[in-house]
């Protein structure tokens, strides 16, 4: 059971390893149901493990360089890897055989830094290079292209006097929307661009400096942003409100210095990191230390100011990689060794669960018998109270406080929803969102019902 629903208000870290994964990866990625984990390996293989069972599932056997990046659709049923072999594949999970059957494959011009896809459409894919240059790749029918994110000159957006230098990009994410991606680059800017119109829309430059940018996560909600750069600094920021594309003509961008709200670094042992990730509520973020002699995953709490939480020791394998699970205390880190390590929050047995009016003390104290406690009652009296209690009528339709759209449907927190059915870009407030609608069209076949057939190797039968 999902166990933010059991107690949505105790959301906390993981203390503790729960198992280990042999499974020879360079770095582990949660797909976002959380039940299983896609592994990237040096060896050109990848391949998907049943968390449940502890086994790997489906073997992604296609590239023949090391796996760089492997993301999951927003339904799990697809799977894209990239490679230093030039290319992206893109797999379907819910074919019948295994290695499963390739839906698509992108050739690129150059070994593959990372990609990743759309968040509400699986075939909008953002590639990044390895020679610094970005491309976002629409295998849709009807948008079928590829071009690049590239950073206008200076004479080009008419700010005279600003350096023409480009900097290589370096890491490039799409945001929890999708409606923009933001790309960090050796020269420690953030660019942002339009993912309809591919244009530049904003360009920040990190207050104070920041070297090269090699990492950034967003939180789920899209409002905060934290970078990885090469100064062995983190830092949170708190993502600023862009234009529509409608209002600036896509001629204009935005020139802001970023302060960051917090930083986040080692201040005795001055170690790098190889990795960040938020937690699924975003109060809570990790840091995968490069630590040569360690493996070692320090926790702040962004609720509390970023006050530093705790540090988490994996042994002598140091870290390479680490990702938070989408909906619980969970964090897989991964070792050099290829081992996945599967942190948890270990819950405390509650004995007052199991027996009502049962009280849990620290200390043993002198128990005071009340004078009716074990008087007998008349099972009669007992009797007749519970046939009057059955027989109120109860009211099963009415929710208190419950609130109904235009259409009579009960609306979320106040939140008028969509029934789905041309509803597409349709905001908060009612506000009609072209970039999400363009997103929308030509949508994947990635829906919630499919299911990963069960394969049986012949001596099992």
């Amino acid at each position: 059971m999902n166990e933010s629903l059991i107690s949505p208000f105790n959301f906390s870290h993981p203390t503790a390893v729960q198992t280990s994964l042999y499974a020879l990866g360079s770095f582990a990625r949660f797909d976002p149901s959380g039940r299983f984990v896609g592994v990237g390996r040096f060896d050109g293989l990848a391949t998907i493990w049943d968390l449940e069972t502890k086994a790997a599932v489906r073997w992604l056997d296609g590239h023949v360089k090391a796996v760089t990046s492997l993301d999951w659709s927003r339904h799990s049923r697809y799977v894209l890897t990239s490679s230093k072999d030039w290319n992206v594949i893109v797999w379907d999970l819910a074919s019948v055989c295994d290695p499963p059957q390739r839906h698509a494959t992108i050739r690129c011009d150059a070994p593959v830094s990372s990609a990743s896809f759309h968040p509400r459409n699986s075939q909008i894919i953002l590639a990044l290079l390895n020679t610094g240059e970005v491309y976002l790749v629409d295998l849709r029918p009807n948008h079928r292209s590829r071009t690049e994110l590239y950073e206008p000159d200076g004479d080009e957006d008419g700010t005279e006097g600003q350096s023409s230098r480009r900097y290589a990009m370096t890491v490039a994410r799409f945001d929890p929307s999708g409606k923009y991606v933001f790309v960090g680059t050796s020269g420690g800017y953030i660019l942002v661009f339009n993912t309809r119109t591919k244009a530049m829309i904003a360009r920040h430059r990190i207050a104070g400096g920041a070297g090269t940018i090699k990492g950034m996560d967003f939180a789920k909600n899209g409002r905060r942003l934290v970078t990885n750069s090469s100064d062995r600094t983190l830092r949170q920021f708190i993502v600023p409100h862009y234009p529509r594309s409608s209002e600036t003509g896509g001629e204009i961008f935005i020139e802001q210095e970023l302060e960051p709200t917090h930083r986040f670094n080692d201040p005795i042992n001055k170690t790098a990191w190889h990795a960040v990730s938020y937690s699924p509520d975003g109060e809570w973020l990790a840091g995968g230390a490069a630590d040569a002699a360690n493996h070692k995953i320090y926790i702040w709490d962004i609720s509390n100011d970023g006050q530093f939480a705790s540090t988490l020791d994996g042994g002598r394998e140091p870290l390479a990689h680490l990702h938070w699970h989408p909906s619980k205390a969970s964090i897989a880190s991964t070792t050099n060794q290829g081992n996945i390590l599967i942190w948890h929050s270990p819950n405390a047995e509650r004995w007052g669960a199991f027996a009502g009016g049962f009280e849990e003390v620290d200390e043993n104290v002198e128990y005071e018998e009340r004078e009716d406690e074990f008087d007998i009652e008349d099972e009669a009296e007992i009797l007749r109270r519970k046939k009057e209690a059955e027989q109120d009528d109860v009211d099963i339709d009415t929710i208190d406080g419950e609130t109904t759209d235009a259409r009579g449907h009960p609306a979320l927190n106040g939140v008028h929803a969509s029934n789905g059915s041309g509803g597409h870009g349709i905001g908060i407030g009612g506000n009609f969102d072209e970039d999400m609608k363009w997103a929308d069209e030509d949508a994947d076949d990635d829906l919630g019902v499919w299911k990963m057939k069960i394969l049986m190797d012949d001596d099992d039968m």
